[in-house]
């Protein structure tokens, strides 16, 4: 059922768009990082919605007299935060669902992108089962791994004076960490905070996990994570949702 349903057409999509675009795989990787970007923006959108919401709600006279009145009881304090977020019809996990959610498509694609990069007889023999017969193998076949300095099917390293920089995987480590700050609501700095914790997790924890993956597998993999990453920070600039005083001047605020 997983191969049916989402790494035969993954690896379907790429090799059309890889034979669309003249037979260029880095091009059809970043072609199908922002379809699949498009695909998820209702789950961003509701990430928008439940960041403002969760922001308002942090920022108003309940709240925070809520946050005095329990200040030193933990356990009444995230009875009270939750019977809060229920009256309201507040999610205080909906920011992190879009970042969940792409963990089967990550998954997905690191699969498809194994399967189109196939090398020997018996993984181009298991390839042609998943193809469609909409699509000429004949054509697409042995696909084109190249792309600027990169083997596509390989982890990632630029040669430079004679040592091995892991571009990609440092890009990726970055990029993560920015979209991160800029993406998941800003909650509040009390201890007690449950949110908080979580957000503030997140923030720094996938950038060392994707940055790891990116080091570790198919440099093919690290080019969609640094494509979506990039992507999903214009998209919220370009919604005046991307508050960069959060990196530079949200420590320096009381």
């Amino acid at each position: 059922m997983w191969d049916l349903l989402i790494v035969n057409p993954f690896t379907n999509v790429l090799l059309f768009i890889y034979e669309l675009v003249g037979h260029n795989f880095g091009l059809a990787i970043i072609i199908f990082t922002v379809l699949i970007r498009l695909l998820i923006w209702p789950l961003t959108a509701q990430q928008l919605q439940s960041s403002k919401a969760l922001q308002e709600l942090q920022q108003s006279k309940e709240w925070k007299d809520m946050q005095k009145k329990y200040a030193k009881d933990r356990e009444k304090l995230a009875q009270a935060q939750m019977e809060l977020y229920q009256k309201y019809g507040i999610n205080p996990l909906g920011s992190c669902l879009p970042t969940l959610i792409q963990f089967p498509l990550i998954i997905g694609l690191y699969q498809s992108i194994i399967y189109s990069l196939s090398a020997t007889p018996y993984q181009l023999l298991e390839l042609s089962s998943r193809v469609y017969p909409s699509l000429d193998v004949t054509r697409i076949f042995p696909l084109n791994s190249q792309f600027l300095w990169m083997d596509l099917g390989q982890p990632e390293r630029l040669q430079i004076l004679g040592f091995s920089i892991p571009v990609l995987a440092v890009l990726v480590a970055l990029t993560t960490y920015l979209q991160s700050k800029l993406t998941m609501s800003s909650v509040g700095s009390g201890d007690n905070d449950q949110t908080a914790a979580m957000s503030q997790s997140m923030a720094l924890t996938m950038p060392i996990f994707l940055g790891w993956l990116a080091l570790s597998f198919a440099s093919g993999l690290a080019l969609y994570f640094l494509v979506s990453n990039i992507f999903t920070i214009v998209q919220y600039a370009a919604l005046g949702r991307a508050d960069f005083s959060k990196l530079f001047g949200g420590a320096r605020k009381a």
